[in-house]
């Protein structure tokens, strides 16, 4: 592994959360210092730091996880440091208690984290000055508070477009393998198209992942924030077409795996597969119309012919050739499920 590969990542922080970061640093640095002058604020520059996340629930959550770290490491501090004293052996000591303290009561990292750093620099530092515990507590305390302001007021952080993103790649890509797996009913296809066919209809589950984790990060995103309203609806709407698209990434991916296991070079000269073709081309086209509130429709005009569903009722089978009967009746039973998740039947 490449040194380079351990300390980058591939999406840089937005760039409105660092300039935040830095604006909630200076004002708790400068609230701090105006407050509790003589030392260095750096416990409120730290918690500013930290507690600026990409959600205002996030955010508070730091928050308190930042401060309950600190008032915890400074209390074991402030009794180690009474009772013992603060040479060498006892700063470590009272390391070691706040380590196995927090893995005792099963406190998040960041707390963790938090109590034995507050503990050793109250032991360390603040053992000779009067008051250092408590300031550092109250300094800690304004740091955070300023940061979660800063994050509320500056542009409240706001995911959901990246959530209608992920949600219309995976209708398109959805609708795709449907009009492939209509493709393949109607024309001849060798082995390796039909397992290429399968690979990228097997593709949906990853792409449904990222759909499922990008809502509830938009999700995250809107919990206490101010602008929510409206976006809230958008939001719920995206929600209710992706719990859709659960069934239909399965359907999709059945039916695909269906044609490849049971395929032969006459399936095409069934007439009722031909049907099927036809009706599954109708599913892709009225899929791609429950997506395409997810676009501008001022920027992608929609012809009148094609913006009306296009699903007719369930086919009437005739008999098949003993040898097709199978996948027929996979593909039709595949095909009522998804027209129930499309017109909402």
């Amino acid at each position: 592994m490449k040194v380079t590969a351990t300390i980058r990542t591939e999406d840089r922080v937005p760039l409105l959360q660092a300039v935040k970061t830095s604006v909630a640093m200076i004002l708790a640095w400068l609230v701090a210092q105006l407050l509790l002058p003589g030392e260095l604020p750096v416990f409120a520059a730290i918690a500013a730091l930290l507690v600026v996340q990409p959600s205002i629930n996030q955010s508070l959550s730091k928050a308190i996880e930042r401060s309950i770290g600190v008032i915890l490491g400074v209390l074991i501090a402030y009794g180690v440091g009474f009772f013992f004293g603060s040479s060498t052996w006892i700063v470590l000591l009272a390391i070691v208690l706040c380590v196995m303290l927090s893995w005792l009561f099963r406190l998040s990292p960041g707390s963790s984290n938090q109590i034995p750093i507050s503990a050793m620099l109250v032991l360390s530092i603040g053992a000779s000055t009067p008051n250092y515990a408590l300031e550092r507590i109250i300094e800690t305390i304004i740091g955070a508070v300023i940061a979660l302001l800063v994050n509320v007021i500056i542009v409240p952080p706001v995911a959901l477009a990246p959530a209608k993103d992920a949600v219309a790649r995976l209708v398109s890509e959805v609708a795709n393998t449907l009009d492939n797996v209509a493709a393949a009913l109607i024309k001849p296809r060798t082995s390796a198209e039909l397992q290429e066919m399968m690979i990228e209809a097997r593709l949906l589950r990853p792409m449904q992942t990222a759909a499922d984790k990008a809502i509830g990060q938009a999700d995250e995103s809107l919990t206490l924030n101010p602008r929510q309203g409206k976006l809230r609806e958008e939001l719920q709407a995206e929600i209710d077409l992706n719990e859709k698209l659960s069934t239909l990434v399965t359907r999709a991916i059945g039916m695909t795996r269906a044609v490849r296991d049971h395929y032969d070079d006459s399936l095409h000269l069934e007439p009722t597969v031909r049907a099927l073709s036809l009706e599954l081309k109708r599913a892709a086209h009225d899929l791609r119309l429950l997506g395409r509130h997810t676009e501008d429709p001022e920027n992608v005009p929609v012809p009148e012919a094609e913006s009306q569903p296009a699903l007719t009722a369930p086919l009437r089978i005739h008999t098949p050739h003993p040898q097709h009967w199978i996948l027929i009746g996979s593909l039709m039973e595949d095909l009522r499920r998804v027209r129930e998740e499309i017109t909402g039947e």
